[in-house]
C-alpha cells in the first residue's frame, strides 16, 4: 500500500509569484498536489505585489485551496518608496486587499521595514496611519538590511541617507507602539497580529511555530524548499538549492536533485535548535531532562548575562524567560545561544550582537 506524503501548508514566494499569469500559477499548484494528500486544515499562502496581484491572481490560487496573501509593503511613503524602487500607491493596495476580502481569504499580512532611506518619525507614524485603516490581520515588521554588494537596487542611495542607530530605534518603538495602539499584538520576533488571526490563536494554544519562511500555526518536521536557492528543513539535517537560475534549471534537467550544499545536525546542534525555537515562540525554554542540556546552552547563558543585567530575560536554575522589555532583543537572545555563529565569527560577531535590533 503506497501513502502519500501530506502537504500541511504551502508558502509560495519569495519572489513574487503573481509575476505569472493565473494560468500559469493554476497548472503550478496542480502539479505540486498531484500524488499527494492536503491536510484538512493546511495552510497555503502566497506573496504579492500590489501593483501586480490582479483579482484573477487572487481567484485563482484561492480555487486552489490558499487563503493567506502577504504583501510587501515596506513604507507607503513616495520618496521613500522611489529610492528603495518599490512603486505601489496606497489606493492600489486598498483595492487588492478588497478584492483578497471579498473573494474569501481569511488572513492578509503586510510586510514593513523600518530603517529605509529617506526614513523619518512622520513617515513611519503616517505608514502606520494607513496601515490602521487597511487593518491586515498580522504584520512582520523588519529591520532594514543594508547589503548592495547583495542588492544592486540599494546603489541608488549611501550609508548618509540612512537613519543612525538610535535614530532606527526610535523609528523602531515608534511604529510598534503605533500598532500596540491600533490593536495588534507581538506575538514573536518581528511580528504583530490581531487577536483573531490564527498567528494569535496559536501563541495563546503554545503551538505557534517558525521555520525558513517565518511564523507559522502548524508544525511540521519536514519542510521542502523548491526553487532557487531554496532551504529544506528534515528536522536533522538542513539542504539548500543551487543558488542560480541556470544551475538549477540545469541540474533539474539531468534529473539531479539540485541542491549544492547541506548539513546534518549534531545533538548540539539539536538541543540549541530547540531551545531558539522555544524562545522564539514561547518566549521561555527550561531544561530539566538530560537531553536538553550541552555545554554550548551554559556558555550561551553566560552571554546573556549583560542582557539579563538589562532585565531583559529572567535566567532561572532550569529555565530563562523573556521579559516585556526584552521582546524587542529576542534576536540577540537567541543570538547568544547560536553557538556555531559564535565559533565562527569571533571578534565581528561580539560588535554585530550588541547592534542587532
Amino acid at each position: 500500500m503506497t501513502v502519500k506524503p501530506v502537504i500541511r501548508e504551502i508558502h509560495l514566494g519569495g519572489g513574487t509569484p503573481t509575476f505569472f499569469s493565473p494560468e500559469n500559477l493554476r497548472i503550478l499548484i496542480k502539479g505540486l498536489k498531484e500524488g499527494m494528500e492536503v491536510a484538512n486544515h493546511a495552510e497555503l499562502g502566497f506573496e504579492g505585489h500590489p501593483g501586480n496581484t490582479t483579482r484573477e491572481h487572487l481567484q485563482a490560487l484561492y480555487d486552489e485551496g490558499f487563503r493567506r496573501v502577504s504583501f510587501g509593503i515596506q513604507d507607503f511613503d513616495e520618496k521613500i518608496q522611489e529610492v528603495i524602487n518599490r512603486h505601489q500607491t496606497y489606493e492600489q493596495v486598498k483595492a487588492v486587499v478588497d478584492d483578497a476580502r471579498s473573494i474569501g481569504y481569511t488572513s492578509i499580512n503586510f510586510d514593513l521595514v523600518y530603517g529605509l532611506p529617506l526614513q523619518t518619525a512622520e513617515s513611519i507614524d503616517a505608514t502606520m496611519t494607513k496601515i490602521k485603516y487597511l487593518r491586515p490581520d498580522r504584520i512582520a515588521f523588519y529591520s532594514y538590511a543594508h547589503v548592495p554588494w547583495v542588492k544592486p537596487g540599494q546603489r541608488k542611495f549611501t550609508e548618509l541617507d540612512l537613519p543612525d542607530d538610535e535614530t532606527k530605534r526610535a523609528l523602531y518603538e515608534s511604529g510598534r507602539g503605533k500598532l500596540e495602539q491600533a490593536g495588534y499584538i507581538e506575538i514573536g520576533m518581528d511580528h504583530f497580529a490581531l487577536a483573531t488571526d490564527s498567528l494569535y490563536k496559536a501563541v495563546k494554544k503554545r503551538k505557534l511555530h517558525r521555520n525558513f519562511m517565518g511564523y507559522t500555526s502548524s508544525h511540521t518536521q519536514y519542510s521542502v524548499g523548491l526553487g532557487v536557492s531554496a532551504i529544506s528543513d528534515l528536522w536533522e539535517a538542513y539542504a539548500q538549492n543551487v543558488k542560480t537560475v541556470e544551475g538549477y534549471i540545469e541540474q533539474v534537467n539531468k534529473g539531479v536533485i539540485p541542491v549544492f550544499r547541506g548539513h546534518l545536525l549534531n545533538t548540539e546542534d539539536l538541543v540549541l535548535r530547540k531551545h531558539i525555537l522555544n524562545l522564539m515562540c514561547r518566549f521561555y525554554t527550561s531544561w530539566k531532562k538530560p537531553e536538553e542540556l550541552c555545554i554550548a546552552l551554559f556558555d550561551g547563558i553566560d552571554r546573556m548575562k549583560e542582557l539579563e543585567r538589562d532585565r531583559l530575560v529572567d535566567i532561572g536554575f532550569q529555565s530563562m524567560k523573556i521579559t516585556p522589555k526584552g521582546m524587542p532583543f529576542i534576536r540577540n537572545l537567541c543570538m547568544a545561544l547560536d553557538a556555531r555563529m559564535w565559533r565562527s565569527e569571533g571578534e565581528e560577531k561580539k560588535q554585530l550582537f550588541s547592534k542587532v535590533i
